[in-house]
């Protein structure tokens, strides 16, 4: 008789491995695939695409299929790929992040980087993150979990488009109250009053980056929008960063600059 095996997914993160979110998605991903989890062993948050290489990398086995790694969620994706896993993935899962990947965030964001090193190495690769306001008590972790399987079981059946990676931002609300999905455009935010001035006890000035508040410009079809509004936003994101309307009009325009 034939073994059957299962799919090769790696889960990662950037909030390190005690993280809530990561257990959340490690549980319903193990239901669809051979899940392994190889993450940060401490927060990375906002370190974007960091790749360490000023220092030798430690990778320490918690359990069978669970290892950390003292780096970047995306040295995690890097040693993983290579040297951990038994085979090659599948898939890679990138989150569930505590907090949103929306707009600019995608920039910072180590979460979204991890699923960037992914689809480098021509893996099908997403990010989740879940989308919660200052205050609120409660996380529906279990509800990005349930989506990110229906999603993976997706990209297992069909795949993904070349060097396309997906940016998923769940709002954080009971699952049976999702209204739908949206697939959106990345949103454009700002922070007002982002930076703040600190002093310590001897007087010495520092600044602190975080908090602020918010703004977004107006769409319908950017994945903020569509967060508040309770759907599910997934943003497809390409790696090729090229402006080709703006290449487009520098080689019709160039002897102008000239």
């Amino acid at each position: 008789m034939l073994k059957l095996t299962m799919p090769l997914i790696l889960v990662t993160n950037d909030d390190g491995i005690r993280s809530e979110g990561i257990k959340a998605l490690y549980r319903e991903l193990s239901e669809i695939g051979d899940a392994y989890i190889v993450a940060p062993e401490s927060e990375k948050s906002a370190v974007s695409h960091a790749l360490t290489m000023h220092r030798p990398l430690r990778v320490a086995q918690i359990d069978e299929k669970i290892f950390t790694v003292n780096g970047t969620p995306t040295d995690c994706v890097v040693v993983a790929v290579e040297k951990i896993l038994p085979e090659r993935p599948v898939v890679i899962a990138s989150g569930i992040n505590r907090g949103a990947n929306l707009g600019d965030d995608v920039t910072y964001s180590g979460t979204v980087s991890a699923a960037i090193e992914g689809t480098l190495f021509s893996i099908p690769s997403m990010a989740i993150s879940l989308v919660y306001r200052n205050g609120e008590q409660m996380l529906y972790f279990s509800t990005a979990a349930r989506f990110a399987k229906t999603l993976v079981a997706y990209i297992l059946r069909k795949g993904l488009p070349p060097d396309t990676l997906l940016n998923v931002n769940v709002p954080n609300i009971r699952y049976e109250d999702i209204k739908g999905v949206k697939f959106t455009r990345q949103g454009k935010r700002s922070y007002d009053n982002a930076i703040h001035e600190t002093f310590d006890p001897w007087g010495r000035k520092h600044f602190w980056i975080g908090g602020g508040t918010p703004t977004w410009q107006a769409g319908n079809d950017t994945d903020f929008n569509a967060v508040s509004e309770g759907y599910i936003s997934i943003t497809p994101i390409h790696l090729d960063l090229t402006n080709y309307e703006a290449l487009d009009h520098m080689r019709k325009n160039w002897q102008d600059i000239l």
